[in-house]
């Protein structure tokens, strides 16, 4: 059971490590001190849904559906094509207009609407967990349920660090510059990925 709870912990942080538009998003989130507990509970809470789904079974169906994937794969590039046109505007309107300040901060409900899309509109999300931890959870039998719970650890334990810990960055990111740049490689990030979705589509 250990080594299961373990296993689905280091897969956890292996697949969700690697930088794509959800954690861009968390980051910029954590530098701006702007609703980083409910952005970082939104995400960890949504894997922890569907990595659930995915143990309980739903990778097998998938692959009777292929479609599904499909579409997936069209909607996560249409989003992620649109929001990294925003991040660009951003950063051409300025480093200084990204700094945080009072009246300037976006609502809660924009905040998370914006996260949830970023997640749920991610075919890699549904990969990630649905199909590819579904399917290794189906390895230990009677202890699949640890290997998820593992999963979802890993998952909590890694946006939490990548929120709050973003504030370590927060000397850097007291020159407007270094908020441009920001902009342009979230951006840049999020039309990369949304390229490599179309080329596998």
């Amino acid at each position: 059971m250990i080594a299961a709870l373990v296993s689905g912990l280091l897969t956890s942080l292996s697949l969700i490590a690697a930088i794509g538009a959800q954690n861009a998003f968390v980051l910029r989130q954590g530098l701006r001190h702007e609703h980083v507990l409910p952005v970082v509970l939104a995400c960890a809470l949504s894997d922890a849904m569907l990595i659930a789904v995915g143990v309980a079974g739903f990778g097998q169906l998938a692959q009777m559906a292929p479609w599904i994937t499909q579409a997936m794969l069209y909607a996560g590039a249409a989003f992620l094509l649109a929001y990294g046109a925003l991040r660009f505007r951003a950063a051409l309107r300025g480093g200084a207009a990204l700094q945080p300040a009072p009246g300037m901060a976006v609502s809660l409900g924009r905040t998370l609407a914006v996260c949830l899309v970023l997640t749920w509109a991610n075919p890699h999300v549904y990969l990630d967990t649905l199909v590819l931890l579904g399917a290794l959870s189906a390895q230990y039998g009677p202890f699949r349920w640890a290997f998820g719970a593992g999963a979802m650890l890993g998952s909590f334990a890694f946006f939490s660090a990548l929120g709050f810990g973003a504030r370590l960055l927060a000397p850097v990111f007291a020159n407007p510059k270094a908020w441009v740049v920001l902009e342009v490689v979230i951006g840049l990030t999020m039309w990369a990925i949304a390229a490599m979705l179309i080329a596998s589509a």
